[in-house]
C-alpha cells in the first residue's frame, strides 16, 4: 500500500473496506425486509383497527422515530441482558434497525395509502366492490407504488445508520475504517475512504429509486411526495 500519495493510500484502501460493505448491506438489507413486515401489520393496525390497536400502532411508531437509533442500539445490546435478554452485535443491529426502520416504513405506507384521492373509494364502490375488493384491486396497487421512492429513501438511510453498529463491535463499513486508522494513524484519507464507499452504495441505490419509479409510475397520476 503506497503510504506517501494519499489518493493512491486512498485507492488502495477501497477493497479492504468492501470487505466491511458486504456486512453493511447484509444488516441493511434484513433490517429493511423486516422492518418492512412489520410496518405491513402497523400500518393494518393504524388503517383497520379499534381504537386500541391504533392507539398501541401511533404509540410505537412514535417511541422509535422519537428516539435516537443509537440509544435504541445500547438499550437492546447492553440494557437487555441485565433481564436474561442477550443477542450477539449483528442480531442486536439486525433487529434494532428492524425495528427503528418499521416505524418509518409504517408511516410511508399510511401515507401512500391516505394519499389516493377519495373519488377513487366512492367510484369502487359503486361499483358493487367490497371494501375488501376496493383496497385489494383499487388502492394498494396504487400506494405500493407510489410508496417506493420514499421506501429506497429508506433504505439508503438504513445504508448510513448501520454504520451505529460499530459501536458494538460489529466489522462492517465503518469498524473496518476504524481498524485501518489505528494501524496507520492516517484518519483523514481512510474516513474519506469510508465516506465515498457510503457515497457511492446511496447513490446507486437512489438510481435504482429512479428507475423503479420510472418503470411503476401510474400514467396521468401525479406523485404527491418528492
Amino acid at each position: 500500500m503506497d503510504t506517501t500519495n494519499p489518493l493512491f493510500f486512498i485507492m488502495n484502501l477501497i477493497p479492504y473496506l468492501a470487505e466491511g460493505l458486504l456486512m453493511t448491506l447484509q444488516i441493511s438489507v434484513l433490517s429493511f425486509f423486516f422492518g418492512l413486515c412489520l410496518a405491513t401489520l402497523l400500518t393494518l393496525m393504524r388503517v383497520f383497527g379499534n381504537l386500541p390497536l391504533r392507539t398501541i400502532s401511533r404509540a410505537y411508531i412514535e417511541a422509535f422515530r422519537g428516539t435516537p437509533v443509537l440509544v435504541q442500539l445500547l438499550l437492546i445490546y447492553f440494557g437487555l441482558p441485565s433481564i436474561g435478554i442477550k443477542f450477539d452485535p449483528v442480531t442486536a443491529a439486525i433487529i434494532t434497525l428492524s425495528l427503528n426502520s418499521a416505524a418509518y416504513q409504517a408511516e410511508i405506507l399510511r401515507s401512500s395509502i391516505k394519499a389516493i384521492p377519495e373519488t377513487q373509494y366512492l367510484s369502487a364502490e359503486s361499483l358493487g366492490m367490497s371494501t375488501f375488493q376496493i383496497y385489494r384491486y383499487v388502492i394498494l396497487p396504487q400506494a405500493l407504488r407510489t410508496a417506493v421512492p420514499a421506501l429506497v429513501n429508506e433504505m439508503v438511510a438504513l445504508v448510513k445508520e448501520s454504520s451505529l453498529a460499530s459501536v458494538i463491535g460489529v466489522v462492517e463499513l465503518t469498524r473496518r475504517g476504524e481498524y485501518m486508522v489505528a494501524y496507520t494513524f492516517r484518519a483523514l484519507e481512510v474516513y474519506i475512504a469510508v465516506a465515498l464507499v457510503y457515497l457511492v452504495v446511496c447513490l446507486a441505490l437512489s438510481q435504482l429509486s429512479k428507475v423503479i419509479e420510472a418503470k411503476f409510475r401510474i400514467p396521468g397520476y401525479e406523485r404527491g411526495r418528492a
